[in-house]
């Protein structure tokens, strides 16, 4: 079986279980995992989420919908995705996007060119004129 970052996060119990009866679907617990590592990417995910960067924003973004602790243990998940990419290939680097990221990345060519694919699929006709 071939390593990947999925698996060290499945052993490390940072991926959420899911419950499952028929139609309803329904979050679980993580597990306990290794005690040590959870701890330390805790505290480290504690950290990050007061920082302005990509991590904290993320953290930032999840807390609103779903809570404090489930956004903490996306941003462990997430430090420790890091965390294998950086020792699985000793070329990379540590790049962080940002915390702007999520909001600059729309390409608005591609919205634009979506929004007219829908509209024309419902019949309409599209003519585009840039706003002054």
């Amino acid at each position: 079986m071939r390593p990947r970052c999925r698996s060290l996060a499945s052993w490390a119990r940072l991926t959420p279980r899911t419950i499952q009866s028929g139609a309803t679907h329904r979050a679980g617990q993580t597990g306990k995992g290794n005690p040590y590592l959870k701890g330390i990417l805790g505290e480290a995910a504690a950290a990050a989420a007061k920082t302005d960067t990509f991590l904290g924003e993320r953290y930032r973004r999840i807390v609103k919908r779903r809570g404090k602790l489930t956004a903490l243990v996306a941003v462990a998940r997430s430090i420790l995705t890091i965390v294998w990419h950086l020792l699985a290939d000793p070329t990379k680097r540590f790049h962080d996007l940002g915390p702007d990221y999520h909001t600059t990345r729309i390409d608005k060519g591609r919205k634009i060119r979506n929004l007219v694919r829908h509209l024309e699929a419902l019949g309409q006709t599209v003519t585009l004129q840039p706003a002054t």
